[in-house]
């Protein structure tokens, strides 16, 4: 909050004289929205605003109060997925003729393809036949869960291998959940790593273990690299993305019981796989840069 504060002072007055001098046409406010939102309230710029939101907000009293007021002024509001669009539609605090669905550009096609061939990561390992996962090492991304579930799992296929790529305040618990039960050739925590593209592609699936996510970048990427798709379905996006049996598996949230049933009916769908695949390649390329640009477009036109 403190950090929070001294950005506002220090940008309240640079950030006026730029939309004052420049005008541009638009400006598209994200993060910390409160800054640009407070001034559009105190001053009339010809400049047109954009909210862009980002994961379900979570509307504190100042927040609300600030938005009741300040999204009357504002031009635009973008959504990244259907159930947040629904949930700012039911707030009833802006016209919702304003509020436009805008998927993410996730997918960068040439880059994506270039990452999928070259292994740039410090970190190499010589690992075959593996599950990935990657993200940060935080409750909501729940892979101490996914750790157990798993172990579960190897109880009844003790081939399988799970690689966990990321960084975060989880980590000691999960090397120490893995040291603890014997299953450092199993389970394999690699840190983070600045290419998933790599991992991704050349894993047998990739599991989103997820307490909340909108809408689940890595589901997406997944998606695109042709990787099939195991997914918790938590609140907010991964039940938009991923059509149980018919583009991937969906397994009850932070259930480890629903999680193995699942993940062996999984094992068992080999023939489907290739559906799963063409049918989440179709999903991803609507998050691909064209597709945001061409959507975008259309809401401003």
């Amino acid at each position: 909050r403190i950090s929070f504060i001294l950005i506002f002072i220090l940008s309240f007055f640079p950030l006026k004289k730029i939309i004052s001098k420049e005008k541009p046409d638009y400006l598209i406010i994200h993060l910390i929205t409160s800054l640009p939102l407070i001034l559009l309230l105190i001053f009339n710029f010809e400049t047109k605003f954009i909210l862009r939101i980002s994961g379900l907000p979570k509307l504190g009293f100042f927040r609300k109060l600030l938005w009741s007021f300040a999204l009357k002024k504002v031009f635009m509001i973008t959504c990244p997925s259907q159930k947040t669009l629904n949930y700012i539609n039911s707030l009833n605090i802006v016209d919702k003729k304003k509020i436009k669905l805008l998927y993410d550009p996730i997918i960068n096609v040439n880059e994506i393809t270039i990452k999928k061939k070259e292994n740039t990561n410090k970190i190499k390992f010589n690992i075959d036949n593996y599950y990935f996962t990657a993200g940060r090492l935080t409750k909501q991304k729940n892979f101490l869960f996914l750790c157990k579930a798993f172990k579960e799992v190897l109880s009844q296929h003790p081939h399988l291998k799970l690689v966990i790529a990321g960084e975060g305040e989880d980590k000691k618990k999960i090397l120490s959940f893995i040291k603890k039960n014997n299953l450092e050739n199993n389970l394999f925590l690699i840190g983070y790593a600045e290419n998933i593209f790599y991992y991704m592609s050349r894993s047998k699936g990739f599991i989103l273990s997820s307490l909340w996510e909108d809408p689940g970048f890595v589901i997406i990427e997944s998606a695109f690299c042709r990787v099939p798709v195991i997914s918790s379905d938590c609140d907010t996006g991964p039940k938009e993305l991923i059509k149980n049996d018919v583009s991937g598996i969906l397994f009850h949230s932070n259930s480890a019981e629903d999680f193995l049933k699942r993940f062996n009916e999984f094992l068992k769908l080999e023939k489907k796989v290739n559906k799963f695949l063409l049918n989440n390649l179709k999903m991803s390329k609507k998050f691909t840069l064209f597709n945001h640009y061409l959507s975008f477009k259309n809401h401003l036109s």
